[in-house]
């Protein structure tokens, strides 16, 4: 029986070994850890419940709907409250609402009168270099000072990282295409809506965001279900081998060492662990170049309060901090605006990051300094006096991998890496996006590319488009 086996037990992971099941493809899921989903951590306690990790999915293409149907989530999936809908930005310390269409944005004050003035020039403004930073980019069509709140505060949410580090070409791949497309990003969001709609997509900044009942770990967990016996936790892939028609995986686990083979193997890991696989074959190329690719920390700080201690309304999505303001967190999410059963009634949680490229630092200080300092800021920003009756901390050592300059050379080595030694393939979010919703599509095209490796096992499988 021909056989796929999946390194990592992530949300790509799970997702592709799902498609590959509901295929009728055998499939075995080695997670090293003692459990499936990543970084997706949700946490109930009592009537408080905190996420460790991402807080929503975007639903910006329709295989993800399919997906949470098929898995029969769809009546404990929630949206986002309608009225939770508002974005902000600190500017001069204080949070300043996101516009939400263009009258609003010619009246708000997040940005000055000459940085809106300067919009009229962006389609007339010739493209930059192929592979540039983020922030040369926006410097260069729109300013400074969208730089500074528009892009940088973005650049945070996403990636906890430096926009001037960033290439524009891997970690924002559909504005750099806006560019080489239509020579500009205004006419590019009008005329590139109509591609969307034609593909069934939906940008992120206008898909609708949904978690679950008992939060994001719903979906690992029921996938972790449905496979089964298939998932194997504390299991680590140590080395792989390539015989003559199959993979030959030397396996650690809780009863030793063993040996299992397979005809494809999906590597779907970090990038770190990734680097650390020995793997015997004629002409692969050496995948340490991967340990190199940065992971800062960023560590969760789910607090809760009596409604009567936050004088901010906290109506909205939650608040980003762009650099330049100088606080000592990444921003904060109002969760229990956001979804219900979130926090008691009359109780407000707010999920406060800290930590990125900017100020590792910080990601690393004991539970009692890191709260002390996310309780100062969130004083300084919503009013918050007083102690929580609620904390959870989560830490991520290494966190979101950094899609910096220079990146080619990344995808360079697993296209390189994936055509030396036809069988083998590799997903994941430091190749694919490192959005939830890039995981769940990543792992149905992984499992496309999977299945046609079986059909013709001596040719690469061809990267699957979007």
């Amino acid at each position: 029986m021909t056989s796929v086996a999946i390194l990592g037990a992530g949300i790509t992971g799970l997702t592709t070994a799902y498609h590959l099941t509901k295929a009728g493809v055998a499939c075995s899921v080695y997670e090293a850890s003692a459990q499936a989903g990543g970084v997706i951590r949700s946490l109930r306690d009592g009537e408080w419940l905190a996420e460790g990790g991402p807080n929503t999915i975007l639903e910006t293409s329709p295989r993800i709907a399919a997906l949470v149907e098929e898995l029969g989530l769809a009546g404990r999936r929630e949206y986002s409250r309608p009225d939770a809908s508002a974005r902000f930005i600190v500017r001069h310390a204080q949070p300043v609402s996101l516009p939400a269409n263009p009258l609003q944005f010619f009246t708000c004050r997040l940005y000055s009168w000459r940085a809106k003035l300067r919009l009229l020039r962006e389609p007339f403004v010739r493209p930059g270099p192929h592979d540039q930073s983020v922030a040369a980019f926006v410097r260069h069509r729109l300013g400074q000072e969208f730089l500074d709140y528009g892009i940088d505060p973005l650049v945070t949410g996403i990636y906890a990282g430096d926009p001037e580090r960033l290439s524009l070409r891997h970690a924002f791949p559909k504005i750099h295409n806006l560019e080489l497309t239509y020579g500009s990003l205004i006419r590019g969001q009008f005329l590139g809506a109509r591609e969307r709609r034609k593909r069934g997509e939906v940008a992120k900044d206008r898909a609708k965001k949904f978690s679950f009942d008992d939060g994001l770990q719903v979906l690992p967990d029921t996938l972790h279900q449905r496979l089964g016996p298939a998932v194997r936790l504390h299991h680590t892939v140590a080395g792989l081998r390539r015989l003559p028609n199959c993979w030959q995986l030397h396996i650690e686990g809780p009863a030793g060492s063993s040996i299992a083979e397979h005809e494809v193997v999906v590597v779907c890991t970090t990038a770190h662990a990734a680097a650390r696989l020995r793997i015997d074959a004629p002409g692969f190329p050496s995948l340490a170049p991967l340990a190199d690719i940065d992971y800062p920390p960023v560590t969760s700080v789910v607090l809760g309060f009596p409604r009567e201690r936050v004088v901010h309304p906290c109506c909205g999505f939650g608040a980003l901090i762009p650099h330049r303001e100088g606080f000592g967190i990444l921003g904060t999410i109002f969760s229990s605006a956001l979804f219900s059963r979130r926090a008691p009634a009359g109780h407000i949680t707010l999920t406060t990051y800290v930590g990125g490229v900017r100020n590792r630092e910080a990601a690393l200080l004991p539970d009692d300094a890191l709260e002390a300092l996310v309780l100062r800021e969130l004083g300084r920003l919503f009013g918050v006096h007083g102690g929580p009756v609620f904390r959870h901390v989560q830490r991520w050592p290494r966190a979101i991998p950094q899609y910096n300059l220079g990146y080619d050379s990344v995808h360079q080595l697993l296209r390189a890496a994936e055509a030396a030694t036809p069988g083998l393939l590799f997903a994941g979010h430091y190749r694919d996006g490192v959005a939830l919703s890039d995981s769940i599509v990543n792992g149905e095209r992984t499992a496309a590319r999977a299945r046609e490796q079986l059909r013709n096992p001596a040719i690469p499988a061809p990267l699957a488009q979007s």
